[in-house]
């Protein structure tokens, strides 16, 4: 099936210096996770980044999982990996949402997170979507991962002093104790 996907992927890109990586995994469906975790690396492993990989309960908690990696240690970038599954219940939504909108705000504060939280509603699609030789999802969210990296890299040198910050030392407020 995924040679007939009409979506289009963005070559990986390439680095000059080494990306190490987290993988935060939530097995909740450990066969549909394993897939996941095996697209991830192996896409991880095409640019030569290296990862470690940690697992939390379930979906809710990787980005805290995320949140905390990204403010104490010093991983370029993070990949999420899990699945959700429609259930009986409204919890089905709750997770999918929570989660997403988790990763989408440590993303807009920084973090550089490839989200392959899968939502579907039967295994059946989880497990097209997690094996790599099918859609291959965990892959694709490392690549978006890389991607992320990339741009950093690309615009994260050194300021050239426009805009709003002048160049050089600068005070704001005069000590009132002098």
């Amino acid at each position: 099936m995924a040679e007939t996907d009409p979506h289009t992927a963005l070559p990986l890109p390439q680095f000059d210096k080494p990306v190490r990586l987290l993988i935060a995994v939530a097995p909740f469906y450990r066969d549909i996770a394993n897939m996941l975790l095996a697209g991830a690396r192996a896409t991880l492993e095409q640019v030569g980044a290296a990862c470690d990989v940690i697992e939390v309960p379930g979906a809710l908690e990787l980005p805290t999982a995320i949140g905390l990696a990204h403010r104490m240690s010093n991983y370029d970038g993070f990949v999420a990996l899990g699945c959700v599954i429609r259930g009986e219940t409204t919890h089905y939504e709750t997770v999918c949402n929570d989660s997403s909108r988790g990763l989408t705000l440590l993303g807009l504060q920084g973090a550089l997170i490839g989200n392959g939280i899968l939502t579907v509603e039967n295994r059946d699609q989880a497990e097209r979507r997690a094996d790599p030789a099918d859609m291959d999802k965990g892959g694709g969210a490392a690549a978006a991962a890389l991607h992320l990296i990339a741009l950093a890299r690309k615009w994260g040198g050194e300021t050239k002093g426009v805009g709003f910050r002048p160049a050089g030392s600068f005070q704001i407020a005069e000590d009132a104790r002098r």
